[in-house]
């Protein structure tokens, strides 16, 4: 055998193969995303909801290595170019950004269509207004160990500012990992707080995911605490995190605590919740973007089986079940439940489709509807809810329904007239 096939056997053929795979797997990959980007495109799902990556082609390589970084596959390989496939699923955590080699994306907030109003804050998280700090999530930062970071840097700020004449230092607003940061910060400190928060349990974004959903963060450290080393993770092992902090450092959360109204009184705040008032030298508002959920206003809404949120689909086995709302996270709801034994379910909405929610969403939805395990109501609206029915009203026609247990997936009233009426100056960010 000669020299020249023996290297063409060794060398030749197995570049080839290699070429040949590699290419078929990049044609392959390039089709999925194109085909992905497409159907979001015809969804009407192009607006991504926060903070987000914007990506430069002329700087691009396509290495991939965004892809592998996006904890909810937001992102593609178009024509060996990164391209943001998935704009509604982006998370705003960021990763991407950090993980590209040549530095051709940049984090921003908004779109040329569609404006994110961010308020405006100084680098120690002071607002315009003396007093009145803002970190984490409704800053614009949402991803859990920047919230951390923010948390603490903000009670740092509002510590040198020193003690007050005023029964409190400082009202902590929010306990997601900003407001938790804060608190420990505020006890490290010896600062006299209170943190308010206006769920029954630990806030922040991730209060509001399903269970069991995957929670990316990435090591972070905690005043009084020390590093905690986590970089994926699920929503009920990130609660149980915090409760093992509040357990440990012994720290107050007024849970189920509503803030209603902060007044300016001279140098100082009076804040006013759902149990009473405090007065205070500094506020640290740490709350979500989401605001408060959106209610339908009707009657019997204030009942103990009407809640707005899904934590856990098992709870509602062999019960009668009514979800409102016409986006993904009624969909996603009423589906979940739907699989349960026994369920009985009913999705009503009040236009006559569905729009500006995901394929997969509405496929599923479909498929459980033609399987008789859910029913779906378009064009119906609330009217009552009653201790053992709802009264629903479909283009005219009264409808009653048995009934055990009503979910509300109406969205959230946005923190941004809040803001202004108390003076905080709120930017529109469209792509920067």
């Amino acid at each position: 055998m000669s020299d020249e096939l023996i290297i063409y056997i060794v060398y030749v053929i197995p570049l080839v193969l290699v070429l040949f795979f590699y290419t078929r797997r990049h044609r392959v990959r390039h089709k999925v995303h194109k085909e992905t980007l497409k159907e979001n495109v015809a969804s009407g799902l192009t607006e991504p909801a926060t903070l987000h990556p914007v990506i430069d082609p002329n700087i691009c390589i396509g290495s991939g290595g965004c892809l592998k970084a996006c904890p909810e596959h937001a992102m593609g390989i178009i024509h060996g170019k990164g391209v943001l496939i998935s704009p509604a699923n982006c998370i705003g955590h960021g990763a991407c950004a950090f993980s590209c080699p040549v530095g051709a994306i940049k984090l921003v907030f908004g779109t040329e269509k569609r404006g994110v109003d961010i308020p405006m804050v100084t680098p120690n998280f002071e607002s315009n207004i003396p007093g009145i700090f803002i970190a984490g999530e409704l800053g614009g930062m949402g991803l859990i160990r920047k919230a951390v970071e923010q948390g603490k840097q903000a009670m740092d700020s509002i510590q040198k500012r020193g003690r007050s004449k005023t029964p409190h230092d400082v009202v902590i607003i929010g306990a997601g990992p900003a407001g938790m940061s804060a608190t420990l910060t505020a006890k490290h400190h010896g600062l006299r707080s209170v943190t308010l928060e206006q769920e029954d349990t630990f806030g922040g974004t991730t209060l509001h995911y399903p269970r069991g959903k995957v929670v990316m963060t990435a090591p972070m450290n905690l005043p009084l605490v020390g590093k905690i080393n986590i970089k994926e993770t699920t929503k009920e092992q990130l609660m149980q995190l915090w409760e093992g902090v509040v357990a440990k450092t012994g720290i107050k959360i007024n849970f189920s605590e509503r803030m209603e109204k902060i007044e300016q009184q001279g140098d100082a705040f009076k804040v006013t919740t759902s149990r009473g008032s405090y007065e205070t030298q500094s506020v640290l508002l740490c709350i979500g973007r989401r605001g408060t959920p959106r209610k339908l206003g009707v009657s019997g809404e204030n009942l103990e089986k009407v809640v707005y949120r899904l934590l856990d689909p098992e709870q509602y086995r062999g019960k009668h079940v009514l979800v409102v709302g016409g986006g993904d996270a009624a969909l996603e709801a009423a589906v979940a439940i739907s699989n349960e034994p026994g369920t009985h379910v009913t999705l009503s909405y009040r236009s006559n489709a569905f729009s500006r929610v995901k394929p997969k969403n509405r496929k599923l939805a479909d498929e459980a509807s033609k399987a008789g395990q859910l029913t779906i109501l378009l064009e119906s609206t609330v009217k009552e809810i009653r201790p053992k029915s709802v009264l629903l009203d479909q283009k005219g026609d009264a409808i009653e329904l048995h009934n055990d247990a009503v979910i509300i997936c109406a969205g959230g009233i946005l923190p941004t007239p809040f803001l202004k009426e108390i003076g905080v100056m709120v930017e529109t960010r469209y792509g920067t």
